[in-house]
């Protein structure tokens, strides 16, 4: 009589065939058309800041890896290179290279190996050196450029000081001034939608994060308004960087919550910050501040967000 035998491992014993290799590809896919089309915006120069990035990023991947003799092979997922990517597409068109070099150094220096590595980070790498060079170089980081690099202010920074709204084909489609990733607002979406088609980022925080803004800054005042449900909700969700931000940044695996109602909390969250610093802060943008804040407080969310464990109280 012959016996059957049971292999017996430990979990997990199904497997979605997903990878981190293939998500930081299926990132990288989403991201190319609006990189290219900053590119034809702007010009060649951006070409060598998007590639310089994510060169940096590998390298210094790379040398941190081998410096603290961990294999090599975690350089393969593909995180590094989409930090880079990230972190350049987060910078003015004009910015230097040498600009770009710190800040990718930076990212994944200070904002990834100096916690861990991969899946141990707090913040978002791309945006913790975005921070670090805002506050060390602010005239460079906010050097504003038009198409072939000709100095212009942004939407948001127009509508600030002068109540200007541009045409909004032109915020949709990219004919504007802004960072190299802000700019083509479609070419984002459609991105994005591909990213939640292919099921590597959940849509709860993105909907979240943009439905957010668009209501705060319909209902709420501005500083220099009296006026409550007078505001231009759709000139904010086309303008800046927060359909970048919603899509790309708030949603990081390793930074955002693991819980349904988690990820609503994170992308209200992030909505309320960014409305209350374009509408009342110093600067005309926030989401880069509203991401690293709600970033921090994500295990908080986590932790009164995860149901009990089965059997307990």
């Amino acid at each position: 009589m012959e016996i059957k035998r049971l292999a017996v491992s430990s979990s997990p014993h199904l497997h979605s065939g997903d990878s981190v290799q293939s998500a930081m590809l299926h990132v990288l896919i989403a991201l190319a058309p609006a990189a290219a089309f900053a590119v034809y915006h702007f010009g060649l120069h951006v070409l060598f800041v998007l590639l310089t990035g994510m060169a940096v990023a590998i390298a210094a991947e790379a040398l941190i890896l081998r410096l603290v003799k961990k294999p090599m092979t975690a350089i393969r997922d593909g995180s590094a290179a989409v930090t880079g990517l990230l972190l350049a597409m987060n910078l003015p068109a004009g910015i230097p290279l040498w600009t770009i070099t710190i800040g990718a150094g930076l990212a994944i220096g200070i904002g990834k190996h100096v916690f861990g590595g991969l899946g141990h980070n707090p913040f978002n790498p791309a945006l913790v050196a975005r921070a670090i060079l805002l506050v060390s170089w602010p005239e460079r980081m906010t050097a504003w450029v038009g198409p072939m690099l000709i100095s212009a202010a942004t939407p948001l920074s127009e509508f600030r000081t002068s109540r200007i709204v541009p045409a909004y084909g032109d915020l949709l489609f990219g004919f504007k001034a802004g960072s190299i990733g802000e700019i083509a607002v479609f070419l984002l979406l459609l991105g994005g939608a591909y990213l939640i088609y292919r099921r590597i980022i959940d849509w709860k925080i993105p909907v979240s994060f943009i439905g957010t803004v668009a209501l705060l800054t319909y209902i709420l005042p501005a500083r220099e308004q009296s006026s409550y449900f007078a505001g231009n909700p759709l000139f904010h969700v086309l303008s800046g960087g927060l359909v970048l931000g919603a899509f790309f940044m708030a949603t990081d695996w390793t930074t955002s919550p693991v819980t349904k109602r988690g990820r609503v909390i994170m992308g209200v969250g992030c909505g309320i910050l960014t409305s209350v610093i374009r509408l009342y802060g110093g600067m005309p943008e926030g989401v880069s501040y509203a991401i690293l804040i709600m970033n921090g407080l994500t295990p908080l969310i986590d932790r009164y967000t995860l149901g009990s464990r089965s059997g307990a109280r």
